[in-house]
């Protein structure tokens, strides 16, 4: 067994420092164990080679290819001193064909090497040149008996051939014979999965499964080492979920529960429409866990415009009715003063408790944000200080150290922004005990998502409109196919307006020279030759042509904090008609007398993101109307896209294809915290069983032993998954 590496051993001991060099700072991976877990993408036969038709996707990525070799010729070329040498390898598997180039006297050796009727793996970056893809000096392994002693050709005999996540510096097969290196040490593996669970689930042990993975002999084995590795992957996934829960389900708060005739029977007493069944219910669940002695943690899903505010609002009074504060926190401050104004407005009187002509019953709403005066910031302190203040409104400002709060009995965080490890603790020492937490999302999420990135909290789902909503329209204008259909949609802006209604133009980039496109260029960016569209620009155009005569202004997030303000008053009092901006009003902003709204490059949001916005209009009695403008063609991606989000106002049906086109990585917040995705095994959206079935057995083993001591393997596991990056992106979402 000497020869075994440790599973914690660094890998240049096994491997030399040039490649292990490579492979921490290419692919992340660190020890032997890193290396067991970097499974193969995909298997390719020996008899049935790899499609190099799907190759035309992958331009600028570096891809495996086995295939055979149909011909070969050398050509020499005029150009630098004297001219060189050209050799062209012609490779095919049935499906396409592909060219490979050779240049100077890099050709000698393919030459000899690649004679037609032989095959090899070849690795390469795709390009394309003269209009057909090729690879520029590739990579390659032999294979087969033209390959003479090939260790390779020995070693793939008559086998699967796993095909690894690569890089430039690290063919496929060079970490294949890593893998080889550090394969004995599979042995050692502790199974994270208690037995009664792996066996009651017919899974195979992990060390098979990873010997399975890395060599299978049949497709079936490459099945079972994928079900096992899922369940591994779900499994300390929702044990780690499932322990947090756990955790503060052992905390102690302040139960909070309402006054009989106190503030919240007023503020029902007074609204103009009857509560909808799920805001009745979704609120029973809230209040509920407010009236425990234990922190409430839970996520209010809502579909946009479901009236998540209403109820959230409902039980920020609850807790002022028990003598506590609520805190909501907003991601930005348009949305919190947009948040603050709603609230004030709904409650009426009953937001200027201890002020003249206010109610007895009342209690003080104040506003805090990071660019507010003095004065009033000071003002807002003390209020919150003293318990003046049962509600406060703001952005991350609130969790600044000079907030203090009388008694703060529930946090309401909007959209998602769930706080980081030091947020959290930050706000929590601002309660006697740990205040009650209510998070909102208007991002539909599907089930096993909300289980997975959410899986600490509870969840309560909002999916009925209030009465009196309108259904919105929502049509692809294609700008550049048909430029009278962008005339026209100026025109029915026009006809709203003159309805009496207000409209809102979208524009992806805000152009005040600052938001330099070249910085962001995308490859999208190059296809279309041109930057996004920016509400500057647009606004101009709009006010010197098709909108002229009509009240237009602008709002963007670099605008000053009271400039804002102003603008978003007087677009809600009807003064201002037509509103180009950017995504700065995606959520919270509500103006119930906008019936339409343009949304400029509309290919450049995602699914989610349009729904967000299309969620805007249509929110009064009046029927809404969502117009996309694009230029992208007709048959593609993007313009998939739009006709999806033009087919359905189900947000949940939205989110699931958003999700299935975009990587599961960034599902996870792994792309923005920058930690490679915990995930690679598990597909969230497909995984959906595997998850919901993980989610159970982990809250039964947790319940049983939260200390995990009697599983040392798990525990070993878990704390793999939660080094403080991780843990830090769980916290966080």
């Amino acid at each position: 067994m000497e020869d075994v590496p440790a599973l914690d051993e660094d890998l240049k001991k096994t491997l030399g420092p040039a490649t292990a060099k490579v492979l921490a700072e290419q692919l992340g991976l660190h020890t032997a164990l890193d290396l067991l877990h970097h499974y193969p993408r995909r298997y390719a036969e020996r008899g049935e080679l790899t499609s190099l038709a799907e190759l035309a996707d992958q331009i600028d990525e570096h891809v495996t290819v086995v295939a055979q070799v149909a011909d070969a010729r050398i050509l020499t070329y005029q150009g630098g001193r004297g001219g060189g040498k050209r050799l062209e390898v012609t490779i095919t598997d049935g499906s396409g064909r592909l060219q490979l180039v050779f240049f100077g006297a890099g050709v000698h050796k393919p030459h000899k090497e690649l004679l037609p009727g032989s095959r090899a793996m070849f690795a390469g970056k795709v390009s394309m040149f003269n209009r057909k893809l090729q690879l520029a000096h590739p990579a390659y392994e032999p294979l087969g008996k033209e390959a003479g002693e090939s260790d390779a050709a020995a070693a793939f005999a008559g086998q699967l051939i796993p095909i690894y996540p690569a890089c430039a510096k690290l063919e496929s097969w060079k970490i294949a014979k890593c893998v080889d290196a550090v394969l004995p040490s599979a042995q050692e593996v502790l199974d994270p999965l208690p037995a009664a669970l792996r066996e009651g689930r017919g899974l195979v042990p992990l060390t098979e499964a990873l010997l399975k993975i890395h060599r299978p002999a049949t497709k079936a084995d490459i099945d079972d080492a994928r079900q096992r590795l899922k369940w591994d992957e779900a499994f300390v996934l929702q044990v780690a979920l499932a322990r947090r829960r756990h955790a503060d389900s052992q905390l102690p708060a302040v139960p909070r529960r309402p006054t009989p005739g106190g503030l919240l029977d007023s503020f029902d007493a007074k609204l103009p429409f009857t509560l909808t069944e799920g805001q009745q219910s979704v609120s029973k669940e809230i209040f509920d866990d407010l009236s425990t002695e234990h922190p409430m943690h839970r996520l209010l899903q809502g579909e946009v415009g479901s009236g998540k505010t209403m109820v959230a609002l409902r039980a920020m009074l609850a807790v002022v009715d028990s003598g506590g504060q609520a805190a909501m926190l907003a991601p930005t401050e348009v949305l919190a003063q947009q948040h603050h104004r709603s609230i004030t407005e709904m409650m009426g009187e009953l937001a200027e408790g201890g002020m003249l002509g206010g109610s007895d019953q009342g209690t003080k709403v104040v506003l805090l944000t990071g660019s507010m005066g003095m004065p009033a910031r000071r003002q807002a302190l003390l209020d919150l200080v003293t318990g003046e203040a049962g509600i406060v409104i703001g952005t991350h400002a609130l969790i600044e150290d000079k907030v203090q709060f009388h008694d703060l009995g529930l946090v309401v965080v909007d959209e998602q922004h769930r706080f980081g490890v030091e947020q959290r603790d930050a706000l929590r020492s601002k309660g006697k005990q740990p205040p009650h937490l209510l998070v909102m999302t208007a991002t539909p999420i599907p089930r096993t998502v909300a289980m997975t990135v959410f899986g600490d909290l509870e969840t309560s789902v909002l999916d009925q409109l209030p009465a009196g909503r309108s259904p919105i329209a929502t049509h692809v204008v294609p700008a550049k196919d048909k430029p009278h259909f962008l005339a026209r949609a100026w025109e029915r802006v026009r006809e709203e307006v003159g309805n009496g209604h207000q409209a809102y133009v979208v524009c992806p980039r805000i152009g005040d020279g600052e938001d330099d496109p070249k910085k962001k260029a995308s490859a999208q960016d190059d296809a279309e030759k041109r930057p996004p569209l920016a509400v500057l620009d647009i606004a101009e155009q709009l006010t010197r042509g098709p909108l002229a005569g009509l009240s237009v202004e602008v709002l963007h997030g670099r605008m000053d904090p009271a400039d804002k303000d102003d603008v978003m008053r007087r677009f809600a009092a009807g003064e201002v008609k037509v509103l180009v901006a950017t995504t700065v009003i995606e959520v919270g902003v509500n103006v119930p007398n906008s019936t339409v709204m343009v949304i400029m490059d509309a290919d450049r949001f995602g699914v989610s993101q349009l729904h967000q916005l299309r969620g805007r209009v249509g929110r009064g009695s009046a029927p809404g109307l969502c117009l996309l403008v694009s230029e992208m063609h007709e048959a593609s991606p993007a313009r998939a896209r739009l006709a999806a989000v033009a087919a359905t106002l189900d947000g949940f049906e939205l989110s699931r294809i958003d999700l299935e086109q975009r990587r599961e990585g960034d599902v996870l917040g792994q792309a923005q915290s920058g930690v490679r995705s915990s995930l690679r095994m598990l597909a969230v959206i497909e995984d959906e069983e595997v998850i919901a079935q993980a989610r159970e057995e982990a809250t039964r083993v947790v319940a049983d032993d939260p200390e995990l001591e009697r599983l040392p393997g798990l525990r070993t596991a878990l704390d793999a998954l939660l080094d403080t990056e991780r843990e830090q992106y769980l916290e966080k979402g």
